[in-house]
């Protein structure tokens, strides 16, 4: 089982007590302990126009961490390839490769929030179309591919990016919120990434889609591999499921209330439908233990929201890593 840390980086001015400034300065230490902690990786959401996410641009960020670590794989969360000229994505995420000495986890989506489709004068019925041929010339783009295109959405004539990836396989997750999209992306081959509290109503959902994504792996004769799929669930870690409950529950009210369009699911909801990593060492180590068993083998934690203190959202990440990460690979090993 692999971890990591993912952050959307939700904001709330509103509330004075934190700038955007400090807010970076938050997700850049948060990143530096993640690697610190042995975490897998740290990913960053992009979003635009709105306090839900203020990173409209990953390849940034995670240019700046690459900085301050050296080990941490770094992802985004996604970029959304609908928004941009796929020649400016993959110099950007070419770039923040080479820049990285090759930690570059690719995530890709299409987006879904009607604000930003709005905001770039994009039409949301071009969402699939868009994104298929997007994410067709990016893959072929960032490996230093000279492109010749014409299409529905692009026009390229004989074009190579000149900051190409280092990486010799990147690894490209392609983001879903439906089990039967899933199992289309196993059919492709490609990885997959996935937010169950988006996207689904109880824990045991979760096994449903990774099955429909192996199904469609197995139908074309792809044979499932370690860290193919990545699911995004919030946590929060504490010496008890009330102290838990005392940190996290304001928090995660506070940041269910900035996302737009979404079906509402407070704290209790959350506890009810099993789609989060809240609680004591002990219920979290068993929540991962059964993500395991549903095929999942790799969790990414968002662990700081909703202006949860910055001392909080360590301390639940120091929990995780310290206590439930080796208690999770005793239980696995039996």
């Amino acid at each position: 089982m692999k971890y990591s840390i993912f952050s959307v980086q939700d904001h709330y001015p509103r509330y004075g007590k934190r700038t955007v400034p400090e807010l970076y300065g938050q997700i850049i230490r948060q990143s530096m302990l993640a690697e610190e902690l042995g975490y897998e990786g740290f990913f960053v959401a992009e979003h635009h126009f709105h306090e839900y996410g203020v990173v409209p641009n990953p390849a940034v960020m995670l240019s700046s961490i690459a900085q301050k670590t050296s080990r941490l794989k770094l992802g985004s969360a996604i970029s959304i390839l609908t928004f941009h000229n796929p020649l400016v994505v993959a110099e950007n995420y070419g770039m923040l490769d080479v820049i990285s000495n090759g930690r570059l986890a690719f995530g890709v989506g299409s987006g879904y929030l009607k604000h930003e489709y709005a905001g770039f004068g994009i039409h949301p019925e071009e969402r699939r179309d868009r994104f298929d041929e997007n994410l067709m010339l990016v893959e072929r783009l960032i490996k230093g591919e000279r492109v010749s295109f014409s299409g529905k959405y692009n026009n390229i004539d004989q074009v190579q990016i000149n900051c190409p990836v280092i990486q010799k396989d990147l690894p490209i997750y392609v983001a879903v919120l439906r089990k039967e999209v899933a199992y289309y992306v196993g059919r492709q081959g490609r990885r997959l990434m996935s937010v169950p509290y988006a996207s689904v109503d109880h824990f045991d959902e979760i096994g449903e889609m990774v099955s429909e994504y192996q199904r469609g792996r197995r139908e074309v004769g792809i044979e499932d591999h370690a860290d193919s799929s990545m699911f995004v669930l919030h946590a929060h870690v504490a010496e008890t499921d009330e102290i838990a409950r005392q940190h996290a529950e304001d928090a995660f009210n506070l940041y269910v209330d900035t996302r737009l369009y979404a079906k509402r699911a407070n704290y209790d909801d959350i506890l009810s439908s099993g789609l989060s990593l809240f609680g004591s060492v002990e219920t979290v180590v068993e929540k991962i233990v059964k993500l395991h068993q549903m095929g999942v083998d790799h969790v990414l934690t968002l662990q700081n929201f909703g202006l949860m203190p910055m001392e909080l959202a360590c301390r639940s990440m120091r929990m995780l890593a310290e206590e439930v990460m080796p208690k999770v690979l005793k239980r696995l090993e039996k």
